[in-house]
């Protein structure tokens, strides 16, 4: 469909130029590439010099670029020289068939980073020389299932948590209480011991409150939340503390909805967020940047807890650093309980984000590599019902 309607919109310009009525077949064909536009995954055809013919709404996303006048941009400026992408089109231009690659890591210098592709390249017709080219992004049905992990974690560590305030915390208070009895009456030599045993009841103790927040409760009651009034109060926080040695870079929607949530609850999401960042740059980089962004992403949905039907998420927060990045063996497990990077770290402070964006019907996903880590996160929006917020419409 893609090369007949391409072939059409040629028969359209036809007639222009010869000034005759164009063929209906040619304006359906128009319908046809604004479907193309409508599609999630980019989708470009290529002229034998290199240079972009059309391009949908959904390739301008991914290159990260505006294509509007895609005439101006050789697709080889988007890429790195020795891309696979490139390497197929001369493979189809040589052998004059279709070509299929899977799960292909394809380099963006423009955006600094990789996305793991299945890459799908066609001649338009068998004696054209433009290539018709579509990628899907295969990341996101594993991000899917690692959310869907991250909840189950996050349940986990919920039941951990009401299991050590019961189990635990009634216990120690009877230790530290005979240890004190037991002060009184030992030798001072051996004051030092009972003086150890209630110190490190006391250590518990505080390690089972760290575990407080994940505990099954009432939630919150949520309302509409102005996140950029959020993020300001995020940034002032940290600007007169752990980052004041950090610029901050801000690109903000201005007319996006309100959040359907907490608003304490996502001031200590995104401050969590922004201290790790600053923590990642560290205290004595003077190029340090922090970059905190808001946008509108109509399209993704998900099936969360509580809800029968998918939801949509439409609302899209990033915190993104500078550092150095995260390893590659800890990304798939970055949200689990226990797992950190840091060497005094205990590993609760991502667990605790996802679950905190999961209660608030949403999903948080990072992207790292060795300079640009991006923390993004997915919400829905307050959709008043009755005077309500409803998160599921």
């Amino acid at each position: 469909m893609t090369a007949r309607a391409i072939a059409e919109v040629q028969q359209l310009i036809s007639a222009k130029s010869a000034k005759r009525a164009p063929p209906t077949a040619a304006i359906e064909g128009l319908d046809a590439l604004l479907v193309l536009d409508a599609l999630p995954h980019p989708i470009l055809t290529v002229r034998q010099d290199g240079r972009i013919c059309k391009a949908n709404a959904a390739a301008e996303i991914f290159f990260g670029t505006s294509l509007t006048t895609p005439r101006r941009h050789l697709l080889s400026s988007l890429l790195p020289a020795d891309s696979s992408l490139l390497a197929l089109m001369q493979q189809v231009r040589a052998t004059g068939g279709a070509i299929n690659e899977y799960r292909v890591d394809l380099g963006l210098p423009r955006l600094g980073l990789e996305r793991l592709v299945d890459i799908f390249v066609s001649q338009v017709t068998p004696q054209s020389e433009t290539l018709v080219i579509m990628l899907r992004e295969r990341s996101i049905g594993e991000k899917l299932d690692r959310q869907h992990a991250q909840r189950g974690a996050s349940r986990s560590v919920s039941a951990m948590a009401s299991m050590l305030a019961h189990e635990i915390k009634n216990p120690l208070s009877g230790i530290r209480g005979a240890a004190q009895l037991l002060e009184a009456e030992v030798s001072d030599s051996d004051r030092a011991l009972t003086r150890l045993i209630c110190d490190e009841t006391d250590r518990i103790v505080k390690l089972v409150d760290r575990m407080k927040p994940f505990s099954q409760g009432v939630p919150e009651e949520f309302e509409g939340v102005n996140i950029h009034a959020v993020l300001d109060h995020v940034k002032k926080v940290s600007q007169a503390g752990f980052a004041r040695h950090i610029k901050f870079k801000e690109i903000y929607d201005p007319s996006l909805p309100p959040v359907f949530g907490s608003r304490d609850q996502l001031i200590q999401t995104f401050l969590n967020l922004v201290k790790n960042a600053a923590e990642a740059i560290g205290p004595t980089r003077q190029d340090g940047e922090i970059e905190m962004r808001t946008s509108f992403r109509p399209g993704f949905r998900l099936k969360v807890n509580g809800s029968d039907t998918p939801i949509s998420l439409p609302l899209e927060f990033i915190v993104r650093d500078n550092g150095p990045g995260i390893a590659d063996a800890i990304l798939p497990r970055l949200f689990d309980p226990f797992v950190t990077t840091k060497p005094t770290g205990t590993g609760l402070g991502l667990a605790l984000i996802a679950k905190i964006v999961g209660d608030h019907g949403g999903i948080v996903e990072c992207e790292s590599h060795p300079g640009r880590t991006t923390f993004k996160v997915l919400m829905p929006m307050l959709a008043p019902r009755d005077g309500r917020g409803d998160p599921t419409e």
